[in-house]
């Protein structure tokens, strides 16, 4: 675990076993512990203040008959966290926690997803996990015009392979976080947007 992450190490390395246990794979996303299946992203690892949460990507598709699911964010839908402060926690959730892994999987293998707000985009997956992993990422995508967006979504979702895709909305990050789209210039000099090299990613 790295070293901002010290405080939690005990509850992390925790979460991690059981996540492994599980039989996911264990790689690095978003500079996080993200855990997957067959490539689908289950969930992801983080922390803050006063706790650490582990993060199902799909959780709002998951059975949750106890109410232990949060809301990740107020402009999130489809991600729910679990957070704890203690591995005590953890422990006497454990069971819980691997019957939503188990459910994950199968809802992000059958492909499931919630149905897209009235008069919004349907992202393409890839886009809305990053936004899920990163809330301040969600506040600055949500925050362009809707001709940014879509633009963004068909740029990235123009890839055929879901490598490619994930890789062009990660180097998108710092120009949607400085609120500019694919098509707006970039060198501050022109009006005229780039041209179709530039917004290649």
């Amino acid at each position: 675990m790295p070293e901002t992450a010290a405080p939690w190490t005990a509850e992390l390395d925790a979460l991690r076993a059981i996540a492994l246990d599980c039989g996911l794979s264990e790689t690095v996303k978003w500079r996080q512990p993200c855990f997957t299946a067959d490539g689908r992203n289950i969930v992801i690892l983080g922390i803050r203040k006063d706790h650490c949460v582990l993060s199902f990507f799909r959780g709002a598709l998951l059975s949750d008959p106890a109410g232990l699911l949060q809301d990740a964010g107020p402009n999130t839908r489809s991600a729910k966290v679990l957070t704890f402060t203690s591995t005590d926690e953890i422990a006497a959730q454990a069971p819980a926690i691997r019957a939503f892994i188990a459910e994950a999987v199968t809802v992000a293998a059958e492909g499931r997803r919630l149905p897209p707000r009235p008069d919004t985009i349907e992202l393409v997956d890839e886009i809305e996990e990053q936004l899920d992993a990163d809330p301040a990422l969600r506040t600055a995508f949500e925050a362009l015009t809707p001709g940014r967006q879509r633009a963004w979504n068909l740029l990235v979702g123009g890839a055929k392979r879901s490598e490619t895709r994930t890789r062009r909305f990660t180097k998108a990050v710092p120009r949607i976080l400085a609120g500019t789209g694919p098509n707006d210039c970039i060198c501050g000099k022109t009006r005229r947007p780039p041209d179709r090299k530039s917004t290649r990613l």
